[in-house]
């Protein structure tokens, strides 16, 4: 499709709106296209590859194998409507996973099961990616503060001083938190590690971590024989057609979402209703094709622009962090489905309104216009009353202010935008929007013709970084068998017989020396790349 200019303020009409506007009564959500440019004709340019991208989703749905590279279903709509499940087997599992965590919930809410220092009162979840994305979005849009059953706390890095932050907020209190562990595999780093540090923390405390602890992991992982030989109060499934970027309607998302005390069947109710039109074979019926619609004419189906969410509610201000995973990673791929070269994408970022307007909206106005925005506007201010901090204004019209008007100011600019409605930011809707995205990233997968159920550049993140480990444990050893010796970084990368690694091991000496208990040393050179690093045991 060729790139379309932008309309002209004028072309934003009412007639327009009407046309290129969807609501969705049983949720109370409306989405809004209209803001993006396009002509009429375009919506049935279309039409041939939406109605292959309705069978491909259908095919995906009664269980074909979407992810050749590990040659697995991919089955997270099964999870709101269990009885379109490929197999009896399946259904009986993420059945029997919901009640398993509903009465985990509820025995450690009772006080049934305990900690070393009485009930319950905290949740530390340890992930990565989709695995703490999801948690920490849904924590922060549903909470109620004080109220909630549970305070959720986070490590979801293998970044030292983020743990020690997160384990100093649970200080004098690891008695009352509940540790969720939280991987596939188990042996993924960062929440291998993240548990690791939890665990010198509790015997640090004099506590045992594996009366603190639960995994949820696959059958048979490192992590399920750790917690069945150590004991974790419980372990929870993890299974091979979840990906981790879909996971949040799995017990990934619904045990902490359970725990804190948020209604995980209302969350899965808005979920399945949102299935259930997204399911429509007729684009302009469909919120999540429409939605896959206008991001391939927004994006000129090549990830031209990027796409910047702006949530007007502090609440759902961790929505861009978790479509960014499930946008980017479903859709950055450098080869399509025949193994052409097509680095396909599109970029994500996002905060939160009206912060943005005294933050990045100056650039979105007057800028470059290499993005399209999407603004979530919530229609209810708050439970209860506002005071009226001018006459007959609250801080909630100010906001609705802000929000059209910086929505109106960008269209006058030329610049493309589209909005969603929502009546609340509750626990339906937080279901309903996650399965919303899940289903257009799925549509626009198949409408530029890549896979959007793997992560091949991810996991060759994960054995570079591996690679590099190898090369820092080489590089010690070396220092320890010179000890007293000085090394440049060229001299050590020629002592180990790799000079094309040179500013690899650059930094991998600048990284010991600045951590004392490595025992190496740095005397620093009139250029800095001539420093040299001293291995001096203690």
């Amino acid at each position: 499709m060729p790139t379309q200019t932008p309309p002209p303020p004028t072309a934003m009409n009412w007639e327009r709106f009407k046309q290129y506007t969807t609501h969705l009564e049983d949720l109370d959500l409306t989405l809004d296209i209209s803001r993006i440019s396009f002509e009429p004709s375009a919506l049935e340019s279309l039409q041939a590859p939406f109605s292959q991208a309705f069978k491909d989703m259908e095919a995906l749905e009664k269980g074909s194998i979407a992810n050749p590279d590990e040659q697995r279903m991919v089955g997270h709509y099964w999870l709101r409507t269990p009885e379109l499940s490929p197999t009896d087997e399946i259904k009986k599992q993420i059945e029997d996973c919901l009640e398993k965590i509903t009465t985990f919930a509820q025995r450690i809410h009772s006080g049934a099961i305990q900690g070393a220092q009485g009930p319950f009162k905290n949740i530390l979840c340890v992930g990565i990616g989709g695995s703490a994305l999801g948690p920490q979005f849904v924590a922060e849009a549903l909470t109620q503060g004080s109220a909630d059953k549970m305070q959720a706390y986070f490590i979801d890095n293998t970044d030292p001083d983020g743990i020690d932050q997160c384990l100093k907020s649970l200080e004098g209190h690891l008695g009352e938190t509940l540790v969720i562990i939280t991987s596939k595999s188990g042996g993924t780093p960062e929440p291998r590690n993240g548990m690791l540090e939890a665990q010198a923390a509790y015997e640090k405390a004099g506590l045992r971590f594996s009366d603190h602890a639960v995994a949820t992991t696959s059958a048979g992982s490192q992590l399920d024989k750790v917690a069945s030989n150590d004991g974790f109060l419980e372990r929870f499934p993890m299974w091979d057609w979840i990906g981790g970027r879909t996971s949040e309607l799995a017990a990934v998302g619904l045990l902490p979402a359970a725990l804190q005390g948020f209604d995980i069947k209302a969350m899965l109710h808005g979920a399945k209703l949102m299935d259930a039109h997204t399911r429509k074979k007729e684009l302009n019926q469909n919120p999540a094709a429409l939605l896959a619609f206008a991001w391939h004419v927004a994006t000129n189906g090549k990830g031209e622009k990027d796409m910047v969410i702006l949530p007007y509610k502090d609440r759902l201000m961790l929505l861009s962090r978790y479509l960014q995973q499930l946008v980017m990673e479903s859709l950055g791929k450098k080869d399509d489905l025949q193994g052409n070269t097509v680095h396909q994408g599109i970029a994500v970022y996002g905060n939160k309104g009206s912060t943005d307007q005294h933050a990045y909206v100056q650039q979105l106005r007057d800028g470059v216009p290499n993005f399209f925005a999407t603004f979530i506007e919530v229609l209810q201010d708050r439970e209860g009353d506002s005071i009226e901090v001018e006459p007959g204004v609250t801080s909630g019209d100010y906001l609705q202010g802000f929000f059209l008007g910086t929505r109106d100011a960008l269209s006058e600019g030329g610049r493309e935008s589209i909005t969603i409605t929502v009546a609340q930011a509750n626990t339906e809707i937080v279901g309903a929007l996650i399965a919303l995205y899940e289903r257009a990233v799925g549509f626009y997968a198949s409408l530029v013709g890549v896979n959007a159920y793997h992560q091949p550049g991810v996991e060759a993140g994960k054995k570079a970084a591996a690679t590099t480990l190898e090369l820092k444990a080489k590089l010690m050893a070396c220092l320890q068998e010179n000890a007293g010796t000085a090394f440049t970084a060229q001299a050590a990368a020629d002592k180990l017989g790799t000079p094309e690694q040179t500013e690899l091991i650059y930094k991998l000496l600048e990284h010991l020396a600045a951590n004392p208990q490595k025992n190496v040393q740095k005397t620093q050179a009139s250029h800095f790349c001539e420093s040299s690093f001293t291995y001096s045991p203690s």
